[in-house]
């Protein structure tokens, strides 16, 4: 393992010192078609290895359920692999596992995506599979009781008993006071407690559709072999109608929101969010990569601004931190986060002053170019080094193809982030980071943390 840590290392050092055109794109053969009751279907040729990566990705997720109805997609994921009319609860992931394959699913705020990870020759068991449980799942009741107690105890375990975790969900129903994406995937723990099995039945029967899915597979296969497995197993299943579904459109400029969030934390911590558009609801797609490389710039590694300034120079931070998703469905958020240095005497009120700093830095004074360089080639490296796996070049693709964008985007992406310009980075920062857009979070030590922590330092 350390080895191969090494080797990357290296890899990424050798990555660095290249230039730009270095890292062209080489575009893969893709095919795209679509079955008569409307299922997309993406094949994208990779025959370095007899293996395929196939994946079933839905629109819909968490940020599609409304009030009352939360944590719906997520259930439904756990409940796909509870039976259908060909297979009985589990026997799915048994097939699979004696196949040698892997399978998981995921759930987001805009997709459920269902994957399967197989020899090439065993591509039509992973097909069948999902064909039979989109057209003909079966939601046993007893089956739901036991699993939704398993929900339950797994929001309790990654949210309520996580002080980070909880506080970023509390943090995310002020930053998206507009859109779903304020409802955590998971669901809240009383619509947990309140949701039926005939729910679930009901979200399946809305969203679950071939006319609201794409299928993707990447690996070792060619168009037309796909295409007949598609057609056998997919073609007869119908269409359906599907409830509506809007782009989430956050409130641009609200006004500046502060809130103090306690948790049983040891240590205080700053969290500033600001609405910005993501790449689907943007019009100028310039800005939208100029937000990413503002992230690289401000916590791309070690000779970043935010930790060489912050956290070396001036001692003000023990962790800071800058992310920026661009591949929402709707609005996004930047956001910064960071520790106060607590032995140096430093306040939440200092790292706020510090940040804004950094940002208004940006405002005044566009980065220069060999700067901006270094940056873009770093972020460029890291897309090109992940995109040598088969699995993330198949998850690009759909999730590109869930948020309404198109596949097209993977292959176009590095020259567009090739065509910012430090004027780009300086009028993005000018006109998203303003405090009108603006969510922020003090996260403090509930009082009996606090004193429990200082009882302990002084014992």
């Amino acid at each position: 393992m350390k080895a191969s840590l090494r080797h990357a290392s290296r890899l990424l050092l050798v990555a660095l010192c290249l230039p730009l055109g270095a890292f062209a794109a080489v575009s893969q053969p893709t095919h795209e078609f679509r079955l008569d009751n409307g299922l997309k279907v993406i094949v994208r040729e990779d025959h370095r290895a007899p293996v395929v990566v196939s994946q079933l990705w839905y629109r819909v997720g968490s940020s599609y359920e409304r009030p009352g109805f939360t944590g719906l997609s997520h259930a439904l994921e756990h409940m796909m692999f509870k039976g259908s009319a060909k297979l009985g609860p589990g026997e799915s992931s048994r097939i699979l596992r004696e196949l040698g394959a892997e399978e998981n699913a995921f759930t987001s705020d805009d997709y459920t995506a269902y994957y399967q990870v197989l020899a090439r020759d065993r591509l039509e068991v992973a097909l069948e599979m999902e064909s039979d449980r989109l057209a003909s799942l079966r939601l046993p009741a007893d089956e739901f009781t036991r699993e939704i107690e398993v929900i339950k105890e797994e929001r309790r375990l990654r949210t309520e008993d996580n002080p980070s975790a909880l506080a970023w969900e509390r943090f995310k129903t002020a930053a998206y006071p507009a859109t779903g994406y304020r409802t955590p995937t998971i669901g809240w723990m009383a619509d947990l407690e309140r949701m039926t099995v005939e729910d679930l039945r009901a979200w399946h029967e809305d969203w679950y559709s071939p006319n609201n899915a794409i299928l993707v597979v990447v690996g070792d296969v060619g168009v037309d072999e796909v295409r007949t497995l598609a057609e056998r197993h997919f073609a007869a299943i119908p269409a359906r109608p599907l409830p509506a579904a809007r782009v989430p459109l956050e409130v641009p400029a609200l006004g500046e929101r502060r809130l103090t969030l306690e948790v049983k934390t040891q240590l205080p911590s700053l969290l500033m969010g600001f609405n910005v558009p993501g790449l689907a609801s943007s019009d100028n797609p310039r800005e939208i990569h100029a937000l990413r490389l503002i992230a690289e710039l401000l916590d791309g590694g070690y000779s970043a601004r935010l930790p060489t300034r912050l956290e070396r120079e001036e001692e003000l931070v023990t962790g800071v931190s800058a992310s920026y998703d661009p591949f929402n469905r709707g609005d996004s958020l930047f956001v910064l986060s960071a520790r106060p240095n607590l032995q140096r005497g430093k306040t939440l009120e200092q790292v706020e002053a510090g940040l804004w700093r950094e940002l208004e830095r940006l405002k005044n004074e566009a980065p220069s170019t060999d700067e901006l360089a270094r940056v873009r080639a770093q972020l460029i490296a890291g897309l090109v080094y992940e995109r040598d796996s088969i699995a993330s070049q198949a998850t690009s693709i759909g999730m590109l193809e869930t948020v309404g964008l198109s596949w097209q985007l993977l292959d176009q992406e590095l020259d567009a982030l090739k065509a910012v310009t430090p004027a780009d980075i300086q009028a993005a920062a000018r006109r998203l980071f303003q405090r009108e857009r603006l969510t922020l979070a003090q996260v403090l030590p509930l009082p009996s943390t606090q004193a429990s922590a200082e009882e302990s330092r002084d014992e």
